[in-house]
């Protein structure tokens, strides 16, 4: 459990690095100025998102456990076209999830040849696992999610500006869709059958429970 804990809390701490490298590579090094550009948790950890949220998910007996860091500061004034490079940037982190799930995949598969030990992938299963749900999930196009803000990104103008109204709350729009699924919609189910198909084409022998 405490390797699954560490696998998780750096998985969102690497998604939250992405975020700033990306930035400074379009012009706005707000990331680097401000020490977030680095592992030590000490910097990323966010009380609420990184410890509380996962916690109540769990004791609520949601099939969908996330959490985030802290977000690192991003200055849109410094990047040359905002509205793209934002979008660029948000997608910046759910990739980075999902390059940890292969590089799991990709460990569990050398180790299997060598030795079937069960306990250690087990564990990369389920870090896998954690870091495909953490991408999808950040892919919700609702802001402030990652794929809130690719969808803001590509919509037309007057669209999107109605879209990134909804940042500052839309966070509890999509805790509410999760936590209380309808007969006609369970954003929970699509959350985890899309992760499930993904986790079956990179871990084929391990179905996702």
């Amino acid at each position: 459990m405490l390797v699954v804990f560490l696998i998780f809390i750096y998985s969102i701490i690497l998604h939250e690095i992405a975020h700033g490298l990306i930035a400074e590579r379009l012009g706005d090094p707000t990331a680097r100025l401000s020490g977030r550009l680095t592992l030590n948790p000490i910097s990323h950890i966010d009380p609420i998102m990184s410890i509380l949220v996962p916690l109540f998910l769990v004791i609520s007996g949601s099939p969908i456990i996330f959490g985030s860091a802290k977000p690192v500061p991003i200055d849109p004034y410094n990047l040359r076209n905002p509205r793209k490079d934002m979008g660029m940037i948000g997608l910046a982190g759910p990739i980075t999830n999902i390059l940890i799930a292969l590089f799991l995949s990709l460990l569990a598969r050398i180790i299997l040849s060598f030795s079937p030990d069960l306990i250690i992938i087990d564990v990369l299963r389920t870090g896998a696992q954690i870091n495909i749900i953490l991408a999808i999930f950040n892919l919700i196009p609702i802001p402030p999610l990652d794929g809130g803000r690719v969808l803001v990104a590509v919509l037309p103008d007057k669209y999107s500006e109605v879209l990134a109204s909804v940042e500052n709350f839309g966070i509890f729009i999509v805790l509410f869709l999760l936590l209380f699924p309808s007969s006609f919609f369970s954003l929970q189910g699509i959350v985890v059958k899309i992760s499930s198909f993904i986790f079956s084409l990179i871990f084929p022998s391990f179905p996702l429970t």
